[in-house]
C-alpha cells in the first residue's frame, strides 16, 4: 500500500525519505529504480499548496512525505506514519484525518519521544494501556537498542572496532549530554513539563469512583425570593440530599475542610477530609454550589461543618466575597478552629509542595473520580516557579464556567490537616459539645 508520513517539519520529510530510499535500495526491495522527487499539491489556491517528497517504486506504490497539516490526509488510503507526534502543533485533529483510512485497511503508526506528561501523545499512551484506545503500545528505550546493537552498528558504518569499554564511556557520555531530559529522551519516561504542575496520571491514581460530587444549583431567581424562603428550601435540600452522606461517617475519626467562595459565575467548592487511622486524608464527599446567595452559602457551610465527626480545623478562602463567609465561620466555631486565608503567591510557595507529596505517597486519597475535578487539579501551572491557578477559565462538563475552585479547596483542607492540627483536640471536645447543642436546636 502506499505510504504518508507526515513529520512536522521540512527537514524531517527529507530525511526520512532520503533513509527509506536508501534502506530499500541496499535490501533490493524494489523491482525498478527509485525516484525521489517533489510535488505541489494545489487546494484550490496556490497559498495552498502542499510540498511533498515522493519515492515511487516500480509496484507502483509509493511513499510521501507531507507536511503536518491535519487536512493534508483527507481523502488518501494507505499506511500513516506520524513522526515525533508529541510535537505536532495539532495532533487530536491530525489523528482525526488519519483513523480515517483504518476503513479501508489502512493503519495507523504514532512515533515519538515524549514531550511531558500533560502531552496529548502521553496522555493517548494512557488510554491505550487502560484499554479506552484499540491500539497496541511499542515501547523501545535506548537501552532496548544497546541490546540489539546500536553502539555496534555505529562503530560498523564509522569504521571502528568495537569493545566494550568504548560503549560503556561513549553510553555515558550520551546520557551526560542530554542532562535532566536524559530519562525522557533515551527512556520513555516523560517528565512533568509545558507547565503544568500536576499531572494526570498522579491525579487519577488517587481518585475512587465510590466518593460522589454533589452539585446544588440554584437560579437568579431564587435569590429574590424572602430570605426564610430561600433558608427552607436550602434546609430540605441538606436534610434529603447531605444529611445521609454525614451520618454515614464514623464519628470517632477527626475531620477537617476546606471552602474555596465563589457567588456566581465561578463555584463555591466545600471539600472535607477524613483522616483514617492510618493517617491517610480521605474525601468523603465534595460539595460544590452554584448561583448560591451568600446566606444560604452560611447556611450551608454551617451546616456541614457541624455534621462532620470531631472537626479539628477548616481553612477558607478569604479573598474578596469570601471573607464574609470566613468571618461568619470563625462567629460560629471560634478563630481556633476556623482560619481564613489571603491567598497569596508566599502562601502558594509554602503549602503547594506538601499537597503535591501527600497525592504522591498516598496520604491524600479517595478524591471522586470526576472529569470536572480532575480539569480542576490539572489546571495548577508554574507561574514563575510557583503553583497556581492561572486567570484563564474553563468550560465544565455542564457547561458551565470554572476556574480550578476544587482545586484551591482540596489545598486548603490539606492545610487545614497540617496547620490546624496541633493541640486542637482540647479546643475541639468543648467546641464539639456546644455544637451539638446548636445542631439540637436547629434540627
Amino acid at each position: 500500500m502506499n505510504v504518508w508520513y507526515i513529520g512536522y517539519n521540512k527537514d524531517m520529510a527529507l530525511e526520512f525519505i532520503h533513509d527509506c530510499g536508501n534502506w530499500a535500495k541496499f535490501y533490493g526491495l524494489a523491482a525498478g529504480e527509485i525516484e525521489q522527487t517533489e510535488e505541489v499539491f494545489v487546494q484550490g489556491d496556490d497559498s495552498q499548496a502542499i510540498l511533498a517528497f515522493v519515492i515511487r517504486f516500480a509496484s507502483g506504490w509509493r511513499i510521501t512525505a507531507l507536511s503536518s497539516r491535519p487536512n493534508n490526509l483527507r481523502g488518501k488510503q494507505g499506511r500513516v506514519i506520524i513522526d515525533e507526534a508529541a510535537f505536532h502543533d495539532d495532533l487530536s485533529e491530525l489523528l482525526k484525518a488519519a483513523m480515517a483510512l483504518l476503513m479501508w485497511g489502512g493503519q495507523v503508526h504514532i512515533i515519538s519521544t515524549h514531550d511531558s506528561v500533560d502531552n496529548a501523545f502521553n496522555e493517548l499512551i494512557n488510554d491505550c494501556r487502560a484499554g479506552k484506545k484499540p491500539y497496541s503500545v511499542h515501547r523501545i528505550t535506548f537501552e532496548d537498542a544497546l541490546q540489539q546493537g546500536l553502539y555496534q552498528r555505529i562503530c560498523l558504518r564509522r569504521g571502528i572496532d568495537w569493545t566494550a569499554a568504548d560503549e560503556s564511556t561513549w553510553v555515558a557520555e550520551i546520557r551526560t549530554s542530554y542532562g535532566e531530559d536524559a530519562s525522557e529522551e533515551l527512556d520513555c519516561i516523560p517528565k512533568n513539563g509545558g507547565g503544568k504542575w500536576l499531572n494526570r496520571t498522579l491525579i487519577e491514581s488517587r481518585m475512587s469512583p465510590s466518593t460522589p460530587v454533589l452539585r446544588y444549583n440554584q437560579t437568579d431567581e431564587f435569590q429574590l425570593l424572602p430570605e426564610h424562603q430561600r433558608a427552607t428550601e436550602v434546609s430540605d435540600w441538606l436534610s434529603g440530599s447531605l444529611q445521609p452522606y454525614l451520618a454515614n461517617l464514623d464519628n470517632t475519626r477527626r475531620s477537617f475542610v476546606g471552602v474555596d467562595f465563589a457567588r456566581n459565575g465561578d463555584r463555591t467548592a466545600i471539600v472535607p477530609l477524613i483522616q483514617q487511622a492510618d493517617l491517610v486524608l480521605k474525601t468523603p464527599f465534595i460539595l460544590e454550589l452554584g448561583n448560591m446567595p451568600f446566606k444560604q452559602q452560611e447556611q450551608i457551610c454551617a451546616f456541614i461543618l457541624r455534621g462532620l465527626p470531631t472537626l479539628l480545623g477548616a481553612a477558607l478562602d478569604a479573598r474578596g466575597n469570601g471573607q464574609y463567609l470566613a468571618e461568619a465561620m470563625q462567629d460560629q466555631f471560634g478563630g481556633d478552629r476556623i482560619q481564613a486565608i489571603m491567598l497569596s503567591e508566599n502562601w502558594y510557595r509554602a503549602h503547594t509542595a506538601p499537597f503535591k507529596a501527600a497525592l504522591e505517597d498516598g496520604t491524600l486519597d479517595a478524591l471522586p473520580r470526576d472529569e470536572d475535578i480532575l480539569a480542576d487539579l490539572r489546571a495548577f501551572e508554574l507561574v514563575k516557579g510557583v503553583p497556581r491557578i492561572p486567570d484563564t477559565r474553563i468550560r465544565g462538563a455542564d457547561g458551565n464556567k470554572r476556574h480550578g475552585d476544587t482545586a484551591i479547596a482540596l489545598l486548603l483542607a490539606h492545610y487545614a490537616s497540617r496547620e490546624l492540627n496541633i493541640g486542637a483536640v482540647r479546643v475541639s471536645s468543648r467546641n464539639v459539645r456546644r455544637n451539638n447543642r446548636l445542631t439540637d436546636g436547629f434540627d
